[in-house]
C-alpha cells in the first residue's frame, strides 16, 4: 500500500525545480503551512534545529533535493514520524491546500505523507520479510530433493506411455470398426427409407427432368410470346389477345420453325394455378380475360393502369392489398396525393389512383417512367420539386371508370394500359355465383369453402414439394448421414401425399357440385346478356351510364321477387322472365322516349343471338342497307317504289338461298306491279298480307327486310310487332314515370339524376312527392338551382343534409359543370349519411357530367306528356277551380283552354323534327303559368273598366312575342308562333253564329267546351283522342310518315352504334377487308385537282361570278386533298404501317357503316347523305365544277353542288348592280318557277340572274299545271321543283301578291340555333292564305338524303 505513495512523491520530488526551493528559502517569514512543511522535512532528517532558520540552512544544501530522493526511509524512528504526526493534526496541512500557496511546498508535503506513510506499513511488512527469507532457505532445499523425484517419475511415466499407445491404438481399431458398422446400419436404413419414402417422387422428377430439358428447347419461343403478351396486349379485348397471341405470333413462330410449348398457354407459363386461386380468393373473377389482366397487373414492368368501368380491377386491388393501401387511395383532384405518394415511395407501399381520366398529372412522370437515380448509394425519384427515396417495394395503381379512354402514345409508353372491362362470359361466371348462392346457399357455401380449401391446398401441396427438393438439394455430406433431413422428408412426403388424396376428392366433388350448379346457367346467362345491352347505351348518350354494381342490384332484386316454382325449370323461366322485365323498367326510367323502341329491339336481337337463332347478314343488312357505291344496273320498274328502296332490294335478293323466296321477290315485283302498288299505299301495309303469298314463305324478320325496301316510315311499327312476337307486348310498352316507386328505388347513397328535356321540369313533382312524405320544400327538403358562383353553398347544403337526413335538390347541374368534379368527390366521402337523406339532381344531358356520380346514380329522364290530350291534362291537373274562380270575366276560362291547347301544340309539333320548329325549343310549365297570369290580369282589368272589348293585340304580343316568343331565335319559327295565336285568339272564339273549331273532320272535333266550371273543360279533354293527326297542328299527313321515317333513321343509327365491332362485313369478308375494299373504290373516283393558277391565268379581270369559281375550285381542291390523303394513310394503317389513331379510326367506322366521315363532311357543304349517295353527288359536283371551269358558267346552275351557294347568288346580285347602276343594299331577289322540268330545255343564260334547278320543295307540292303550291299527295314526302329563275331587282320596283315567302336551306335539317344553314328566300306562287303553309312548314332544300 505504501508504494503508489511513494511512487506519488517520487514524483512529486521529480517535479520540483531548484528555483522554486530557492524561492521558498528566500522568503524571511513564509506562510505558516509553509514553514510546517519544511520544519517537518527537518524532522524527518533528524536535523536539530526544528525552526525556520533550520529549515533554510537545510534547503541551502545544493543535493537538498537528492538527499530527499535517495532518503533512508526504512532508518525513521517511532519518535520522529510522531512528531510529524502532531503537524497532520492541523485539517489544512494537506497538498491540496498547500498548493494554492507553494507548488513547491505541496510537492514537500507529499513526500513527508508518503515517508509516514511508509513508516506506518513498514512495522508490519518487516517481520513478513524474514519469515520470506526463511522460507525461501527451506524452498531451496526442498526442490533440490524434487528435482531427484523427477527424474525418476520422467522415466516411469516414458515406459508407461509406450504401453499406453499401444493400447489406445488397439482401442482406436475397435471403435473404428464398430462405428463403421453402426454407420453403415444406419444408412441401410435410411437408404430404405428415402427409396420407400420417394420412390413415387422418381416418375414425377423423371417426368420433370425431362419436360425441363424439353422446355430449354422452347424457351425462346415461349419467352418471345409471353413477353410480346406482357407488352403489347394489355389495352385489347379478350378475342384481340387471343387472335394476336395464338393466331398471329404464334403460327408466325410455327412457320419460322421457332420451338414452342405445345399446346401453348400464357396462363401456364405466367403464373401458377396456386396463384390465380389466390386472386380468386381475393375477388378477382376466374374466367380467363381476369387471369391474364392479374398476370399483366403483377407482372409488367411498368405500373399498370387499368381501364375499369364495372371496377372490378379496383376492388381486387384493394383487397388483395388490404390495410397496406389504408390512405393511400387517391385521384388528381386531392390535394394531398403528392405528399401521400412521397410517403408510399419512400416506405414501399402500394398506391392506388382511381377514377382517373384522360389527362394524368405530369408531376408523377418520372414515377411512372421509374427514373430512379443513385446518389451517395441511396436510390431517389424526383417528385414536384423533391428527391425522394426510392424503395424497391413501391407499387403504384391507375383505374379509370372510363369505358373507352383515348389515351396517347406517351401513356402507353408510361404505363402497363390493362382492360379489365367484363367480358359476357366472365359476367355469366359470376351471376351464377350469384344465382346458386341465392337459390342454393348450402351448395355455394360448400363450393366456395371447397374452392379454398383446393386453393389452400394447391399452395400447401407446391410448398411441400418445394421444401422436398429445396431440403434435398441444400444438403451437405452424406444425405443417409442426416436423420433429421430424412424425418423431414418423410413427414413431407406424408403430408403431401395426405394433401395430393384431399385433392382427388375436392376435385371429384368439385365436378359434382359444378353439374348441379350449371342447371342454373341459363339465367346468369340472360343476365349477362342484358348487362350488355344496358352497359352498350352510353355509346348513344353519354348519360345512359349503368354500372355493373347497378345491374347487380337490379339482378339480386329479381331473385328476392320473382316467383318461386317447385321445379327447377320452373323457377329458371320465372327468374329468366322477371330479370329481362326488371331490366327492361329499370333501364327504360333513364332513356328518352325516342330510345326505348331500340333498346327492346336490341335486347330482343341479342337475346336471340344468345339462342343461336339471330341471323347476322340479314341484322346487317337491315341497319345499314345497301351500302354499295354504285347504282344497280337493275333498274327499278316502276316510278312510285322509291330509289333507294330499290337499291336495297337487289341487296335483300342476295341474301337469300338458292331457290328461296328471297330470291325471287324482285322477279315477282317485275312481273306483276299492280299489287305491290296497292300494298305500298295502304296506311298500315305491315298488316296485310305481302303480295304473292310471301307472307306464307318469309319469316318475320325477312318481311321486315322487305318492308325496309318499300315503306321505310313504317319500320318502327314493324319493330314493335316484331319484339312483341318474340317477346311479348309488355316490352314495347314502357313503365309510367311514379315518383314514389323512384323513391322506393333509390337509398341515402344512390343519387337520383333527372335528365331533362325541353319542356319538363320534375320540380314540382318532387315537392309534392316531399310533402307527401313530410319532407316539405324549404324546410326538409332544400332546393337551389345552380349557377356560377353556387357551389359553396350547395356544399354546405349536402354536409347539412347527409347528417340531419334531409332531402337536397340542386336543379340545372349542368349550368356549373366545374363544380360537378366537386360533387363527386363529396359524394364519395359521404360514407354514412342519415338513412333518410336523399339528392336530388336535374340536368340536360351533357357530356361534362361526371361519371362517378352517374354509374352510383337512379338514372330518370322527364319529359312533357307525348300527344295533346296528355299535355293539356297535365296543364288542368295544375289549375284548381279557386285559381279560375280569380279572374271574373267570363272570357277567362275560354281562354285558359285555348292557352292550353296552344301550350300542348307548341310542344307537340317538336315531335315532327325540322318540319315542326327549326330549333326544338324549351316551351314548359313556366311559360303557361304567366302566360295564363297575363290573360287573368287584362281581363280583370277590361272587367273592372267596363269595357267590351277584349285586348287581343296586347294578349298576342305578349303571349306571342314575350312569353312563348322570347324563347324563339328563329324568324321563320316566330312566324309559326304568331300564326298560331291569330289562329286561336281573337273575336272568333265566341261567335255562336259560326262556332270555333281547332280542328274538325269527320272523325273528331277539337273544340272549345262550353263555359262553366273546371269540370267541363277536363271532361272535354277526357273526350279527346289519345292520338291526334298532324293535321290538328297545320301538318299535312305525310308528316306523321316523316316523323316515322326519321325515327327509324335514328333507330337504325343507334343501332349500328351498338353493334360490336369485331364482326365481319357481309358475304363472310372480315371488317378490315371491306374497309380496305371500300377505301380503294373510293380513290379511284377521286379525280384530280384542277390547276388553279392556269384557270386564273385565263380569266385576267374576273367577274364576280368567277371570283366564286375560283373560291369553290380551292375548297374542292382541299376535299380532294383531304380525301386522298386521309385513305392513303387508312390504307397504310390497316397494313400496320403506321398506327391507327382517333381520326383514322372514325374514318374506318364510317366506311363501314356507309356513313359520310365527319373530317370529309367538315370540308364538304352540309349534308346528310349516306355515303353511297353522297358519292353520287360528289360525282355530279365535279362534273359541274369542270364543264364551269373549261366551257363557262353553266345554264342552269346546280346550287346544291355548290360549297356556299350564298356567294353565288351574291354575285349575281353584285354583278347586276354594277351594270345597271343600283345601290347593292337597295336590291333583291326576285325568283319565279318556270315550267322547265328538265334543264336540258333551257337554251341561253339569263343575262341578269340565273336558272337553278335542283330545289326540293318540302311540307307542299307543286302544281305544275298552274306554277303554284298545292297539297302533297300521301307518302311523298318532298318534290323537285322545276327549274326556277332567280332575278336581281330593285327592292322598291318588287311588287309580290299571292305569294307565299318560302326558306330555302341547304339540307333537311333546315336551319340551326345559330342561324346556319339557310341559304336565300324564294317567293312561290299561292292561292291559299300563307297561314295554310306556315302552319305546313314548307320550304325549300338543295339536298335530300
Amino acid at each position: 500500500a505504501a508504494i503508489p505513495a511513494l511512487e506519488a512523491a517520487a514524483d512529486a520530488l521529480q517535479g520540483l525545480k531548484k528555483e522554486e526551493i530557492t524561492e521558498i528559502r528566500s522568503f524571511a517569514k513564509p506562510h505558516v503551512l509553509v514553514q510546517k512543511v519544511c520544519e517537518c522535512v527537518v524532522i524527518l532528517r533528524n536535523i536539530k534545529d526544528v525552526s525556520w532558520k533550520g529549515a533554510k540552512g537545510m534547503m541551502a544544501d545544493p543535493r537538498f533535493l537528492s538527499t530527499l530522493i535517495d532518503f533512508d526511509k526504512d532508518g525513521l524512528t517511532d519518535r520522529q514520524v510522531r512528531n510529524v504526526k502532531e503537524y497532520m493534526k492541523d485539517p489544512k496541512f494537506t497538498p491540496d491546500e498547500v498548493v494554492n500557496i507553494s507548488s513547491a511546498g505541496a510537492g514537500l508535503l507529499k513526500w513527508v505523507y508518503a515517508m509516514v506513510n511508509y513508516n506506518s506499513v513498514a512495522k508490519e511488512v518487516n517481520p513478513k520479510r524474514k519469515a520470506v527469507a526463511e522460507a525461501e532457505r527451506t524452498l531451496r532445499t526442498a526442490e533440490k530433493e524434487l528435482a531427484k523425484v523427477k527424474a525418476e517419475v520422467a522415466q516411469l511415466s516414458e515406459e508407461l506411455g509406450t504401453l499406453q499407445s499401444q493400447f489406445d491404438t488397439k482401442t482406436a481399431e475397435q471403435t473404428e470398426l464398430k462405428d463403421k458398422a453402426d454407420l453403415m446400419e444406419r444408412r441401410l436404413t435410411a437408404a430404405s427409407r428415402l427409396i420407400a419414402g420417394l420412390g413415387s417422387e422418381r416418375d414425377r422428377w423423371t417426368a420433370e427432368m425431362k419436360e425441363l430439358d424439353s422446355r430449354k428447347l422452347r424457351l425462346v419461343g415461349d419467352c418471345l410470346l409471353t413477353s410480346s403478351f406482357l407488352s403489347y396486349t394489355g389495352p385489347f379485348t379478350f378475342d384481340f389477345r387471343s387472335d394476336m397471341s395464338y393466331v398471329l405470333w404464334l403460327d408466325d413462330l410455327r412457320d419460322r420453325e421457332v420451338p414452342t410449348s405445345q399446346p401453348f398457354k400464357l396462363e401456364t407459363l405466367l403464373c401458377s394455378d396456386v396463384e390465380s386461386g389466390t386472386w380468386s380468393s381475393e375477388g378477382l373473377p376466374s374466367d380467363e380475360l381476369s387471369i391474364q389482366n392479374g398476370i399483366l397487373t403483377t407482372r409488367a414492368n411498368r405500373f399498370p393502369l387499368c381501364i375499369d368501368p364495372q371496377m372490378q380491377a379496383v376492388n381486387w386491388i384493394k383487397r388483395r392489398e388490404g390495410k397496406n393501401l389504408e390512405g393511400r387511395v387517391k385521384t388528381f383532384n386531392d390535394s394531398d396525393f403528392l405528399k401521400q405518394m412521397e410517403m408510399a415511395i419512400q416506405y414501399g407501399f402500394p398506391f392506388l389512383f382511381e377514377n382517373v381520366d384522360e389527362y394524368i398529372d405530369p408531376t408523377i412522370d418520372p414515377v411512372l417512367e421509374k427514373n430512379v437515380v443513385t446518389v451517395n448509394g441511396r436510390k431517389v425519384v424526383k417528385l414536384g420539386d423533391k428527391e425522394v427515396e426510392w424503395d424497391d417495394g413501391f407499387r403504384l395503381f391507375l383505374t379509370s371508370k372510363l369505358p373507352n379512354p383515348h389515351y396517347g402514345p406517351e401513356v402507353s409508353g408510361k404505363t402497363m394500359v390493362i382492360n379489365y372491362s367484363v367480358t359476357q362470359q366472365g359476367l355469366q361466371e359470376q351471376l351464377l355465383n350469384v344465382t346458386v348462392r341465392h337459390e342454393r346457399s348450402d351448395l355455394e357455401e360448400q363450393r366456395e369453402k371447397l374452392v379454398k380449401e383446393m386453393s389452400d391446398n394447391k399452395a400447401l401441396l407446391k410448398t411441400l414439394e418445394d421444401t422436398l427438393l429445396r431440403e434435398l438439394s441444400s444438403a451437405t455430406g452424406n444425405i443417409l448421414d442426416n436423420q433429421e433431413l430424412i424425418d423431414t422428408l418423410e413427414n413431407t412426403k406424408g403430408k403431401a401425399v395426405e394433401i395430393g388424396e384431399k385433392l382427388d376428392q375436392s376435385k371429384e366433388t368439385a365436378a359434382e357440385i359444378e353439374v348441379v350448379r350449371s342447371r342454373y346457367m341459363p339465367a346468369a346467362k340472360r343476365g349477362s346478356i342484358l348487362f350488355f345491352v344496358m352497359a352498350a347505351l352510353s355509346a348513344i348518350n353519354n348519360m345512359y351510364e349503368y354500372s355493373l354494381a347497378a345491374f347487380l342490384v337490379v339482378f339480386q332484386n329479381t331473385l328476392d321477387h320473382s316467383k318461386k316454382d317447385s321445379t327447377l325449370e320452373g323457377r329458371l323461366r320465372n327468374i329468366i322472365d322477371a330479370n329481362t322485365f326488371d331490366v327492361y323498367n329499370y333501364t327504360c326510367l333513364g332513356l328518352f322516349e325516342k330510345n326505348k323502341l331500340m333498346l327492346s329491339f336490341e335486347m330482343t336481337i341479342k337475346i336471340l343471338e344468345g339462342d343461336g337463332d339471330l341471323n347476322h347478314e340479314q341484322l346487317t343488312f337491315f341497319l345499314k342497307g345497301n351500302l354499295s357505291l354504285e347504282k344497280s344496273e337493275r333498274k327499278k320498274p316502276y316510278d312510285w317504289w322509291p330509289d333507294q328502296g330499290w337499291e336495297d332490294l337487289m341487296q335483300l335478293v342476295t341474301l337469300g338461298e338458292e331457290g328461296s323466296a328471297l330470291r325471287t321477290i324482285a322477279e315477282l315485283v317485275e312481273k306483276d306491279g299492280a299489287p305491290w302498288k296497292v300494298w305500298y299505299d295502304e296506311e298500315r301495309p305491315e298488316e296485310i298480307p305481302y303480295p304473292a303469298l310471301l307472307s306464307n314463305e318469309l319469316n318475320i324478320f325477312e318481311q321486315i327486310l322487305l318492308l325496309r325496301c318499300i315503306r321505310v316510315d313504317r319500320i318502327t311499327v314493324a319493330i314493335q310487332r316484331y319484339v312483341i312476337n318474340k317477346m311479348g307486348e309488355k316490352y314495347v310498352t314502357p313503365p309510367t314515370l311514379d315518383y314514389t316507386n323512384i323513391y322506393k328505388q333509390s337509398s341515402a347513397v344512390t343519387p337520383i339524376v333527372f335528365v331533362l328535356s325541353p319542356g319538363a321540369d320534375p320540380a314540382f313533382d318532387v315537392f309534392k312527392l316531399g310533402e307527401d312524405m313530410g319532407f316539405k320544400p324549404g324546410t326538409k327538403l332544400k332546393y337551389m338551382a345552380l349557377g356560377q358562383g353556387m357551389g359553396p353553398k350547395a356544399q354546405e347544403f349536402l354536409e347539412t343534409g347527409s347528417t340531419r337526413g334531409l332531402w337536397i335538390m340542386l336543379q340545372n347541374c349542368h349550368l356549373l359543370p366545374s363544380w360537378l368534379k366537386t360533387l363527386e368527390k363529396i359524394l364519395e366521402k359521404i360514407t354514412s349519411p342519415h338513412k333518410d337523406f336523399r339528392l336530388w339532381l336535374t340536368t340536360e344531358p351533357t357530356d361534362r357530367f361526371p361519371l362517378g356520380i352517374l354509374q352510383r346514380s337512379l338514372k330518370v329522364v322527364t319529359e312533357p306528356p307525348n300527344g295533346l290530350k296528355l299535355n293539356m291534362r297535365s296543364s288542368y291537373s295544375k289549375i284548381t277551380e279557386e285559381g279560375l274562380a280569380e279572374c271574373p270575366h267570363t272570357a277567362f276560362r275560354p281562354l285558359v283552354y285555348v292557352l292550353a291547347f296552344f301550350h300542348a301544340v307548341v310542344q307537340e309539333r317538336r315531335k315532327y323534327g325540322k318540319l315542326g320548329w327549326n330549333v326544338p325549343y324549351d316551351f314548359n310549365e313556366t311559360d303557361f303559368r304567366i302566360s295564363m297570369a297575363l290573360i287573368s290580369t287584362y281581363l280583370t282589368k277590361a272587367f273592372d273598366n267596363g269595357d267590351d272589348m277584349i285586348p287581343w293585340g296586347t294578349l298576342r304580343y305578349l303571349i306571342g312575342e314575350a312569353m312563348y316568343g322570347g324563347r324563339v331565335s328563329d324568324n321563320f319559327d316566330r312566324r309559326i308562333l304568331t300564326t298560331y295565336l291569330d289562329e286561336y285568339l281573337g273575336d272568333f272564339l265566341f261567335d255562336t253564329f259560326q262556332p270555333f273549331h281547332f280542328y274538325q273532320n269527320k272523325d273528331v272535333d277539337y273544340f272549345v267546351p262550353e263555359l262553366g266550371p273546371r269540370d267541363n273543360y277536363t271532361k272535354g279533354i277526357s273526350n279527346l283522342p289519345i292520338l291526334q293527326s298532324p293535321e290538328v297542328f297545320g301538318l299535312h299527313q305525310n308528316a306523321d310518315i316523316s316523323y316515322y321515317t326519321v325515327a327509324t333513321k335514328n333507330i337504325w343509327r343507334d343501332l349500328v352504334d351498338l353493334q360490336p365491332r369485331t364482326g365481319g362485313a357481309s358475304g363472310g369478308i372480315s371488317r378490315e377487308d371491306r374497309i380496305g375494299t371500300v377505301a380503294r373504290d373510293i380513290q379511284s373516283k377521286i379525280p384530280d385537282p384542277f390547276d388553279i393558277p392556269v384557270i386564273r391565268k385565263e380569266i385576267p379581270v374576273p367577274s364576280p361570278t368567277q371570283v366564286v369559281l375560283l373560291q369553290e375550285l380551292d375548297r374542292w381542291n382541299d376535299v380532294l386533298g383531304k380525301m386522298k390523303s386521309s385513305l392513303r394513310d387508312l390504307q397504310r394503317a390497316l397494313s400496320g404501317e403506321i398506327g391507327m389513331s382517333a381520326e383514322l379510326d372514325e374514318l374506318a367506322t364510317s366506311l363501314f357503316n356507309g356513313q359520310l366521315p365527319s373530317m370529309w363532311a367538315r370540308k364538304n357543304p352540309s349534308t346528310e347523305k349516306m355515303l353511297g349517295s353522297w358519292m353520287l353527288w360528289f360525282q355530279r359536283r365535279y362534273r359541274q365544277y369542270r364543264d364551269w371551269a373549261e366551257i363557262g358558267e353553266p345554264r342552269v346552275m346546280w346550287l346544291s353542288g355548290l360549297h356556299i351557294p350564298e356567294t353565288y347568288i351574291a354575285a349575281l346580285v353584285q354583278a347586276a348592280c354594277r351594270e345597271k347602276g343600283w345601290p347593292l343594299d337597295k336590291s333583291t331577289l326576285y325568283t319565279s318557277v318556270t315550267r322547265y322540268v328538265e334543264a336540258e330545255r333551257i337554251t341561253e343564260k339569263l343575262k341578269f340572274g340565273c336558272y337553278v334547278q335542283g330545289l326540293y320543295l318540302e311540307g307542299a307540292a307543286w302544281d305544275i299545271k298552274n306554277c303554284r303550291l298545292r297539297k302533297q299527295e300521301p307518302k311523298v314526302l318532298v318534290q323537285e321543283l322545276p327549274v326556277i329563275q332567280i332575278i336581281p331587282v330593285e327592292a322598291s320596283k318588287l311588287k309580290l301578291a299571292n305569294t307565299f315567302k318560302t326558306p330555302v336551306y341547304v339540307t333537311q335539317s333546315r336551319q340551326s340555333a345559330g342561324g346556319v344553314g339557310k341559304v336565300f328566300e324564294a317567293d312561290l306562287a299561292t292561292i291559299e292564305h300563307t297561314s295554310h303553309w306556315i302552319l305546313q312548314g314548307v320550304a325549300l332544300v338543295l339536298n335530300v338524303d
